[in-house]
């Protein structure tokens, strides 16, 4: 399963909580700012498993995670997307 990590950077406040959840390491913090002074997150997406534990913890609901299920669901192939504006807390 291979997952895809989409971060909207301009709303994006850079408090490293994505980060600090991500089983995979595939966000970090950029070295660059955004247009209102914030460092936000950035996708590396190396090793997403497309688990969206970073869109569920994001407070701002800026991360959305793409999942590729094909290897799961044989030959037709599913693509899933979730972003924290979608994604029950509690």
């Amino acid at each position: 399963m291979a997952g895809k990590i989409t971060i909207d950077i301009e709303k994006c406040k850079g408090c490293g909580l994505c980060v600090a959840v991500c089983p995979k390491g595939s966000i970090v913090i950029s070295s660059e700012s955004n247009a209102k002074g914030y460092f936000p997150a950035r996708p590396t997406n190396v090793d997403c498993t497309g688990c969206g534990e970073c869109a569920v913890v994001c407070p701002d609901a800026v991360i959305t995670v793409y999942r590729d299920d094909s290897r799961k669901a044989g030959s037709a192939g599913q693509r899933r997307e979730a972003n924290g504006a979608g994604v029950s807390r509690g």
